[in-house]
Parts: structure tokens; C-alpha cells; sequence
């Protein structure tokens, strides 16, 4: 070995055992060594040393052929198969004899969990211990992410024809008009899905396209956790409902009733411009933070449990999105938070939503998220898992809140041009997308539409899936339209 390499291995004795690093006296103790590099395969990779002791002092060891073959012998315990590096570093014994260290080293498995003699370990700072079973059987989860998952899988008995192929088509068109896919040349449903990665093989209906695109009316009892649970609780508690609701239905569906839920009971914050004199209203939270929050859920859930669901608690000092599944891929909510490669669980779920525009891409999301709050002066957003669930909330700010109600202070610009504008900006917005970023009821913008087309000045082209908003050239006469 290189002095150069010697002087690192010294270096590395001299730092102590660690998550990475376990010191063995002789290779008597091979069969606790090698749990140890089970554990540390199963983590990030490590280093067993023969020869020295606990406490750092290098005695060194004879190693003879029958040295090697009983290393050799132990290694077959691994499942699936590891293979370590084995390196020999010659080293004076304390007469003067010529002694050697064993180095052992493994990297992080690729496909984990390994087993040592059909036991899995892990390690916890400088120790090794067994697996937690449920660590365990999340781990073997993981590793079959690849190869077999719930939105890959055939949708038996499903076809076509229970499929919204509106919603299909706005998702290619609206993908189309951002640039995320080409022009598939062709607006047959099959073919569609097919491009969009959401066909088996052999013809059938993915359990993704059905997530995706179900008509509302058939989800269940196939598929149950196609679900949207909506509740608004009297102050801090569960104890007392509001309003308690459920739909069924795809995600980009159940999405929307969301952001319904979100308009009709979301606190709207009111202040007063010191140097206009005049209130505006707000909703608490910014909309752009919810949304990615709510395509995150949808996103990112499991959809494997048929008793699951994306659920919208909403109390008195904060909003909590919840749904079904824990974190994956060794990934922790700190880590969420800080720059992280996206690893979606539902990757083809992903892509059709980041097609359709709701969510980006490179795991930018949650980062996107902190930012927005931290622009509007808010506290940032708390996750933690619990229950097999994650819980992702929101903290309304400390100022006066109000629920959406008409406002008796006329703002400069009318609700009418405001509408008129946001249409204009972009005419395949829906009405609920308008009232949710203008703080309005569903209901008034529907009755400022309304008036705006008897007047001339909207009009609607293509059904209300898939179609567009064309805002009249002629000036604006909005002045004449009012919010009831």
C-alpha cells in the first residue's frame, strides 16, 4: 500500500468506529463482521477493518489461505449476493513480525435489502442491530419500485370506454401548448394514452390512466381510494363539523373539487393600503403554495391501499393536506425542503401532471412551495408522516381573517376587467381557477361570466372540457356588469 494510502488508513483508525467504519481485533469475529457490512450495505456503503481493536490500536493478524477461504465462506450469507472489496496491508507486529490488516469494503447495495443469513441489519451510528420489520419491508418496497408498482399494473375488466376522453384530450392539448410533448399527429384515444405511457402491453388499460382519467361515476368498487375527503372543523379539533364531504373520481377531477372546497371555506385576509385608503382582500394562504401542495398529494400517494385518500382538514388556525403513504427512497421532510433529486413514487401519475402544467419537474416542488410562503411573510409549511400518512400544514397568518363575502369598498379595478383580463391571459383558465386567484365565490364570478357574455364581451368556444375563453375586441363596457 501507498504511504500516501497508509496515511489515510491511519487516519481513518484514528476517527473511532462510525456509521461507516467498524473495527475488528481478528478474523475470528467474521461472522459480527459481516452483519455489520450487511448493515452497511443497506445503508451508505462502508469499511470493516481486521486487526485492530475497538479502541484504535492496530495489532495486526496472521493471514493465511484458510484466512481468506473463511472470509470467503461467510460472504455466501449475503442475499441478494454482495460482493466485497478485500484489500491487505502489511503492517510490524509487536516483535517485530510481519503482520497484515484485512480491509473489507461494501457500497451501498443496489438492490436492497440484503439479508445476512436470511436476518437484515442496519446501522444506527456505530452500532449494528436488526432491522425494524417495518424499515424492512418499506426498504423491499423500494427496490422493487423499478420493475413492479400499483400504476403500472393492467386495470382488469377496465376499457376505454369508462375513461373521460375529454379529460385525455385537454391533458395532450394543454401538454402541446407547453412544449412537454410533441404533436402526436392523431386524436384517437388509444394512441393518446399510448404516447402519454399509460397503456400495458398488451392493450390494456393501465391502473395510471384510470387514476388519471376515470369517469366520476365509475371508480368504485374497483378502485375505492380514487378518493377526496373535505372537511372544515370548528376551531383547533376534530370534535365539531362545518362541512364534511366526500367525492370519488380521477385526480385532475377530485383536484378541482379541492380548490372548490378551498374557495367556498378558506379564510380571505383584509387589510388596508395606507396610501390608497383602500381594503383588499386576500386569500390567507397563496394560492400558488396550496395548489402545488395539492398536486404534491395526488401526485405522490399511494394508491395501493384501497382504503386511501387525499384529504383537506381545514380548522380554524391552519390547513392540513393529508394522503396516503409514507416517504420513500430513504427520503426524510427535512430533506424535502432542500435541494433533492425528484424521485417520484407514481412516475407516469408525474409526468401526466407535469404535462398538464400542474406540477415542474426535478423535484422542485416543495422548494417552489417554502419559497412562495416565505415571499408572502408566512411561516413555512410543517410535514411529518404519521400513521401511514403524510401531513403537510399550513399556518394562517396572525391577522385579521374573514371568510369570502361581497366587499362593501369598491377596489380601483373592477371584478368584471379583472375576470376579463385573467381570461384574456389565458382562456382555458376554468371558473373555479378564476374565483380561487381573484378571492372570489365560485358563485360571483359564475354571475360576472354570465353578464359578460349577454353582453357580448366573452364568449366560449368548445365544450366545457377542452374549450377556451374568447374575450371580445370591442372596449371594455365592463363598468355595466356587477357582482351581485
Amino acid at each position: 500500500m501507498a504511504p500516501s494510502s497508509m496515511m489515510h488508513l491511519a487516519a481513518l483508525i484514528a476517527q473511532g468506529e462510525s456509521q461507516t467504519l467498524e473495527l475488528k481485533k481478528s478474523t475470528a469475529e467474521k461472522d459480527r463482521a459481516c452483519r455489520t457490512l450487511c448493515a452497511m450495505a443497506n445503508g451508505a456503503g462502508g469499511l470493516v477493518i481486521f486487526g485492530v481493536t475497538p479502541a484504535g490500536k492496530v495489532v495486526g493478524q496472521h493471514v493465511t489461505d484458510q484466512t481468506l477461504e473463511g472470509l470467503a465462506h461467510e460472504f455466501q450469507g449475503f442475499e441478494p449476493p454482495v460482493f466485497p472489496e478485500l484489500e491487505r496491508h502489511c503492517v510490524a507486529g509487536a516483535s517485530g513480525t510481519a503482520l497484515e490488516l484485512i480491509c473489507v469494503r461494501v457500497n451501498k447495495a443496489l438492490h436492497a435489502p440484503v439479508t445476512f443469513r436470511g436476518v437484515p441489519y442496519e446501522r444506527v451510528l456505530n452500532t449494528t442491530r436488526v432491522m425494524d420489520r417495518a424499515v424492512y419491508q418499506r426498504s423491499l418496497i423500494d427496490s422493487l419500485h423499478a420493475i413492479s408498482r400499483w400504476e403500472t399494473e393492467a386495470a382488469s375488466g377496465w376499457s376505454l370506454s369508462q375513461l373521460d376522453h375529454d379529460e385525455i384530450l385537454t391533458t395532450v392539448e394543454e401538454a402541446i401548448r407547453r412544449g412537454r410533448i410533441e404533436e402526436p399527429g392523431t386524436r384517437d384515444v388509444a394512441r393518446m394514452l399510448q404516447g402519454l405511457g399509460l397503456m400495458c402491453r398488451d392493450g390494456q388499460v393501465s391502473r395510471a390512466a384510470v387514476a388519471l382519467f376515470c369517469q366520476n361515476r365509475h371508480p368504485a368498487p374497483d378502485f375505492p381510494q380514487l378518493q377526496l375527503k373535505v372537511a372544515r372543523f370548528r376551531g383547533l379539533d376534530r370534535t365539531e363539523f362545518l362541512d364534511n364531504r366526500q367525492f370519488w373520481g380521477n385526480a385532475f377531477a377530485l383536484m378541482r373539487q379541492a380548490e372548490r372546497f378551498l374557495l367556498d371555506w378558506l379564510p380571505v385576509a383584509s387589510q388596508v393600503l395606507p396610501d390608497q385608503m383602500v381594503r383588499t382582500d386576500s386569500p390567507a394562504l397563496p394560492l400558488e403554495a396550496v395548489r402545488e401542495a395539492l398536486a404534491n398529494a395526488f401526485v405522490h400517494r399511494d394508491y395501493s391501499s384501497g382504503s386511501g385518500a387525499v384529504a383537506l382538514a381545514l380548522f380554524d388556525d391552519r390547513l392540513e393536506v393529508i394522503s396516503t403513504g409514507l416517504l420513500h427512497f430513504g427520503l426524510t421532510p427535512a430533506q424535502l425542503f432542500e435541494p433533492h433529486e425528484s424521485r417520484p413514487w407514481n412516475p407516469l401519475i408525474a409526468h401526466a401532471f407535469y404535462r398538464r402544467g400542474l406540477i415542474e419537474s426535478w423535484g422542485r416542488g416543495t422548494l417552489k412551495m417554502a419559497q412562495v410562503l416565505q415571499q408572502a411573510g408566512l411561516p413555512a409549511a410543517a410535514l411529518r408522516e404519521q400513521t401511514d400518512s403524510l401531513i403537510l400544514t399550513f399556518a394562517f397568518p396572525r391577522m385579521p381573517v374573514k371568510t369570502p363575502v361581497k366587499t362593501p369598498v369598491k377596489t380601483p379595478v373592477k371584478t368584471p376587467d379583472r375576470v376579463l383580463a385573467m381570461l384574456r391571459a389565458d382562456p382555458q383558465a376554468t371558473v373555479a381557477e378564476v374565483a380561487l386567484a381573484l378571492g372570489r365565490s365560485i358563485s360571483a364570478v359564475e354571475r360576472v361570466v354570465r353578464k359578460l357574455r349577454e353582453a357580448g364581451q366573452l364568449r366560449r368556444i368548445g365544450a366545457d372540457k377542452g374549450g377556451r375563453w374568447l374575450v371580445g375586441d370591442t372596449p371594455s363596457e365592463s363598468s355595466n356588469v356587477s357582482v351581485e
